[in-house]
């Protein structure tokens, strides 16, 4: 599959946009023309650079309002595009996208549109150049492909097919079916983009929330079926208008939208994206800081012990039952305590690794010495670092650690989940990393109100529920605010969570504060016997409950950016007690 991408997609130069695309792998390129319009470099010298990356210049776009008009207008419309194909010969682009008309459209008649667009083709093709013929979903007459289509047959001229864009399709609601009636060699052009399914208009639904493929409602595996089955074989280029990734770092974007390709040709292959091996559960979570011994007080407290120091690093290993946290100071001078990786055990860590590299990810360097457990490691977008163990490295890898101590509370049985926090303009990319490389499903997703903005959460799991993380968005204005306020955490599953906590009070241990109003509430909504109420109350827990089971649970104090959650699951709950969220969130802005 050759692969594309238009300049509009990403933030910066047209320089910049250029190498971003390169360096990501892309094979060719759309030059969106307002990008060339600004760039101070000549078009013979965009043509000379892209060469010397290896990118193809496979679309010069848009040319608009070029049909529809009256004689008069059409003669400008000539005029104008006379200089675009003298343009086109200095790129060195032997297409140009021709949008249906939005603004100055008189005649709605499919004669008229399709005799301009072959008098515009005879001056196209004496210049060598195509046209792709899009309908815009927007436009004033000609808003579906399917009459597109039927103007361009009309036409009748080599130098005229069509423009089929995944969004304007879609989005319109359209059958993308009746691709497979238009020869392949007449498809001149494909553009992808998904979308989250919104309700609004569609010019500003296209112009502002367009998604990489993957990561909204659209099913493109299917469009992009139909295009094929239809003979065509030109690039799969992208063209996603978004604000957000419009400002964001443009080679991240890139890689980003590299990999939502990948997946989306994983799945054309195999009929749905999976990884190479599906995680088992979380192996550990590893704490990094230059000083860590504010986070091993919270975990004794809590009622884990020391398994003991590693062997060659400065780093420490506490257990309780199946929980594993991993306390790092190795390479952290300056860092407070922040959650810096996990590790997950599959049945075959080595194809999950590759699997993680193929959609882009990049291996991380661990200093492994003689008899120490080489685990595989790779890199989430964010930095964070995913450790990969497998049957016999799972059990293997904590006897590293000499010199422990005591015993951990009985109560505590393993993690539960893992929560990180993601900046606004990173949580797509998060999604579809963690989603495509670790073979996490989307699961429930939140919006939640706390004195600092709405925090967005996006939960991923496993199959069996095993490995669960939850993906905060960072309120765009908070990411500013204190850490604590918007902190990771680690959540810790345990039985019996009244008579932990009480123990682990006992041990020293202090967690978040909850108003007397919460529990009023509580009463009021749940009717929940006086005992249990006053159980809840004197522990200091949080509630939740549905009609599979109930949950229990409190938050330690906030170290630098890492705090701990206890939880009790009772029957087959199987949420987050996300109601309850901003009480925490309350409660955190006030002690911060």
């Amino acid at each position: 599959m050759r692969t594309s991408i238009a300049t509009v997609c990403l933030s910066g130069t047209l320089v910049d946009k250029l190498h971003a695309i390169a360096d990501a792998g892309f094979d060719a390129v759309e030059v969106f023309e307002p990008d060339l319009i600004a760039a101070p470099q000549s078009p013979e010298e965009v043509r000379a650079l892209c060469d010397r990356l290896g990118l193809r210049i496979a679309l010069y776009q848009p040319f608009r309002d070029a049909e529809g008009v009256t004689e008069p207008e059409f003669a400008q419309v000539l005029r104008r595009a006379e200089a675009k194909f003298v343009l086109m010969d200095r790129l060195g682009v032997d297409t140009v996208l021709v949008c249906s008309n939005v603004a100055t459209a008189s005649i709605d008649d499919d004669a008229v549109s399709a005799a301009q667009l072959a008098r515009l083709a005879d001056r196209a093709d004496a210049h060598g150049k195509r046209l792709a013929f899009e309908a815009l979903a927007w436009a004033r007459y000609i808003d579906d492909y399917r009459r597109a289509w039927r103007i361009v047959e009309r036409a009748d001229h080599r130098a005229v097919g069509v423009c089929l864009d995944s969004f304007h399709i879609l989005s319109r609601g359209h059958d993308p079916a009746d691709i497979e009636r238009i020869p392949g060699d007449r498809i001149f052009f494909v553009q992808l983009a998904d979308a989250p399914l919104l309700s609004m208009d569609v010019l500003s639904w296209s112009r502002h929330h367009r998604l990489f493929p993957g990561e909204g409602g659209f099913d493109l595996p299917a469009f992009v079926g139909h295009t094929l089955r239809a003979g065509y074989t030109g690039p799969l280029s992208l063209e996603v208008f978004n604000d957000v990734f419009r400002q964001t770092d443009p080679a991240r974007t890139a890689r980003h939208a590299r990999r939502s390709l990948t997946v989306l040709e994983d799945a054309l292959e195999s009929g749905a994206a999976r990884p190479a091996a599906e995680p088992r559960e979380l192996d550990q979570v590893e704490v990094k800081a230059h000083d860590t011994d504010a986070v091993a007080a919270v975990l004794e407290r809590i009622g884990f012990a020391p398994r003991g120091r590693h062997v060659t690093k400065p780093a420490w290993l506490y257990t309780a039952g199946e929980a594993r946290i991993v306390l790092n100071e190795h390479n952290a001078a300056g860092r407070d305590p922040h959650v810096a990786g996990f590790g997950i055990r599959t049945d075959w860590p080595e194809e999950a690794a590759a699997r993680a590299e193929h959609l882009g990810a990049q291996r991380a360097h661990r200093r492994v010495l003689a008899g120490e457990a080489d685990l595989p490691a790779v890199l989430a977008p964010d930095g964070t670092e995913i450790l990969i163990s497998g049957p016999e490295s799972s059990p293997a890898w904590p006897s590293e650690f000499a010199g422990g101590r005591g015993t951990p509370d009985p109560a505590i049985r393993g993690i539960d989940h893992v929560n990180l926090t993601e900046p606004a303009a990173d949580i797509e990319e998060a999604v579809l990393f963690y989603g495509t490389a670790l073979g996490l499903a989307r699961d429930s997703s939140a919006e939640l109100a706390g004195p600092a903005g709405l925090v967005r959460s996006q939960v991923l799991r496993s199959a069996d529920g095993a490995v669960r993380l939850a993906l905060n968005v960072v309120p765009p204005f908070a990411e500013r605010a204190a850490a604590s306020r918007h902190a990771q955490h680690v959540a810790i599953a345990c039985d019996d969570l009244p008579a932990l906590i009480g123990r682990a009070r006992a041990r020293g241990l202090r967690t978040v504060p909850v108003s007397a109003n919460y529990y009023d509430d509580l009463a009021a909504r749940l009717e929940l016997p006086d005992t249990d109420l006053e159980r809840l109350q004197h522990a200091g827990l949080l509630y939740d409950r549905d009609a599979s089971g109930e949950y229990l649970h409190c938050y330690t104090e906030t170290v630098g950016s890492v705090f701990f959650e206890l939880v009790e699951r009772r029957g087959r709950y199987d949420g987050f007690g996300a109601a309850n969220t901003p009480v925490r969130l309350t409660a955190q802005h006030s002690t911060a």
